[in-house]
């Protein structure tokens, strides 16, 4: 039996995400092996500073994820602490951090054959 593949975005916009399978688009998405769900910064009291945290990250790593690529927003405002780095890193899981149309089109091509996951910030 194989991995579960992580879902492919089928078009991003300012505030929108399509994801195939989801008849509903998210603003924030958290995309993984075999799912993706609303990224709600709330949960973890996330703010574009001081930006994204290790517990934003980890139900990526717990679903098996062994790239993950982090999105800065469209016009790349939201940070990434230090410590979800090291995470990460500590995790073994190889990490790109980039503005959310290349994070995109990056997640789109390694989701094909890796497990891969992303946060997908939708706006600013």
């Amino acid at each position: 039996m194989g991995r579960e593949k992580s879902p492919r975005i089928d078009k991003i916009s300012w505030g929108q995400v399509k994801i195939e399978g989801f008849s509903s688009p998210f603003k924030d998405v958290k995309l993984f092996p075999g799912n993706a769900r609303e990224w709600d910064w709330n949960e973890t009291g996330t703010r574009h500073k001081p930006g994204i945290q290790p517990a934003d990250v980890q139900e990526l790593v717990d679903h098996g994820a062994t790239i993950v690529i982090l999105s800065t927003g469209m016009i790349e405002r939201l940070q990434v602490r230090p410590e979800t780095l090291q995470f990460l890193d500590k995790a073994g899981v190889k990490t790109h951090i980039l503005n959310t149309n290349e994070a995109v089109q990056l997640y789109n091509e390694l989701q094909k054959d890796k497990a891969a996951a992303a946060l997908i910030h939708s706006t600013c």
